[in-house]
Parts: C-alpha cells; structure tokens; sequence
C-alpha cells in the first residue's frame, strides 16, 4: 500500500496489524519478505502488532484481509470508531466481499499470488482516495 500511494502521488499513513497477539514482535514471514525484495520492497524491518484501540479512530480505513477477521475487527472496533472497516478485497472490480487467501500453509507461489491480489487492493483503494 505504500508503495502504491507513493508511485501516485497520495499522501497515506500506512500501518499494519493483526487482530491476534500469536506473532507480535516477530517480523513477516521468509517467503513474504522474499517476495516482496523481488518487488523491490524491504520488510524485512517490520514488526507484527496487534490491533489496538486508537486504531480505530487514527485510521481512516482498516481492512481485513478475510471474512473471519473483518468480523473480529468489526466485535473490537470501540463505540467511537471512525474508521470505516471492509474488507481489503473490497477495492478490485469483481472481487467484493472475497477474501484474500491464506499462503501460509502453500509454497512460494501462493504468496505471490498473494502478492499479486494485495497489489491490486492497494490500487483500487489508491485510485479511490485520489477520487474522494
């Protein structure tokens, strides 16, 4: 999503967090930093938090990557939420309400269709924040 905004232009603040505690302080898996280094972008420095309160009011959007944990977020979320939640998948054309697919317990090619449907999220919500 960074990378996204970045080459178009848009301002964002981008963050990351699971609604689980199970790999907090620990960084992404291999096999994503991997495929993201092939993409010509380092997370090798980035930690796994899990979602706090304030998120809910500091962020604008906060989207799930699945069904599961959009209905996690959604139970979380405080009275005072501003953030609208959805699902990331939500921002490709014909892909609404699908979840993004776990690669965890695939090879290194279901991370980078992975890759692949988390790039066009970060488009398509790109080009909606250039149009808001």
């Amino acid at each position: 999503m960074r990378d996204a905004a970045a080459r178009a232009g848009v301002e964002a603040t981008v963050d990351s967090a699971g609604t689980g505690d199970w790999h907090a302080g620990f960084p992404p898996d291999p096999r994503s930093q991997a495929v993201a280094a092939r993409h010509g972008i380092d997370i090798s420095r980035y930690k796994a938090r899990q979602v706090r309160g304030e998120d809910f009011r500091r962020f604008d959007f906060i989207l799930a990557l699945d069904r599961q944990n959009l209905r996690d977020l959604r139970a979380i979320a405080p009275n005072d939420s501003t953030a609208q939640i959805a699902l990331l998948m939500d921002h490709v054309p014909g892909r609404t309400g699908e979840d993004v697919r776990d690669p965890y317990y695939g090879d290194e090619g279901d991370f980078d269709t992975v890759w692949e449907e988390v790039k066009l999220a970060a488009e398509g919500l790109v080009r909606a924040l250039r149009t808001a």
